[in-house]
């Protein structure tokens, strides 16, 4: 077994155990092939991440699009309107999530770890989702009436996060469902996220609806 430097070592296991976990799940992964597929000494298991559930909980959130980014999310400019906050949120949330490696094994773990939550699911939630959620929720309560009920706020902010999940994970199918030309034409990163601030933007009122823009953008310009 190859015992390597530290970092490479613990960077190997992660990078093996992500795809067999993904494959079998918690229990049916075992250690030992892991640690086969890593060319490492099952122990370092033990020194790098003391024990399976560890190396579990590490392995998702390796897996996770957020996990190379910023934990924070930006402070906004005192002038910055509610309306721009939003529109700088999408973009930022777009170019996280398209920005990061979409290797098959951690989507398909990450869905596993959603569907069958462990802990985890709660370490992702702390980690990653809760602040982005917290910083979309403030900026709508700028944007929301007064007397809007806090569960209707919080739809609306999973309603946003959604679309842009969705967007992310189902990628391949859009392609095979629209073609290639339409894909590379229309469902970029900028595409995307300019849609779904067009979209949300309609939804909330703040802008024409998305009939009316479409009716605008397709107007021809008189010189």
């Amino acid at each position: 077994m190859n015992l390597g430097n530290h970092d490479d070592v613990r960077d190997r296991i992660l990078k093996a155990a992500g795809p067999i976990f993904a494959a079998k799940g918690f229990d049916g992964a075992t250690v030992r092939e892991i640690c086969t597929a890593a060319e490492a000494n099952p122990s370092a298991v033990n020194y790098h991440f003391r024990d399976k559930e560890r190396l579990y909980i590490e392995t998702v959130k390796y897996a996770h699009p957020f996990s190379s980014a910023p934990r924070e999310m930006p402070s906004w400019p005192a002038e910055m309107s509610s309306t721009d906050k939003l529109v700088a949120f999408i973009n930022i949330l777009i170019q996280q999530m398209f920005g990061a490696e979409h290797a098959t094994w951690k989507a398909a773990l990450i869905m596993r770890e959603i569907s069958h939550p462990t802990s985890a699911c709660r370490e992702m939630v702390e980690e990653f989702f809760r602040k982005r959620f917290d910083a979309l929720d403030e900026i709508l309560v700028g944007i929301m009436p007064v007397e809007m009920p806090e569960h209707r706020r919080h739809q609306v902010a999973f309603s946003i996060i959604g679309q842009c999940v969705h967007f992310r994970a189902a990628s391949p199918v859009i392609g095979m469902i629209v073609g290639d030309e339409e894909t590379q034409a229309y469902y970029q990163p900028a595409d995307i996220a300019n849609h779904i601030i067009g979209f949300t933007l309609a939804a909330l009122g703040v802008r024409p609806s998305v009939c009316e823009q479409v009716a605008k953008e397709d107007t021809p310009t008189v010189a």
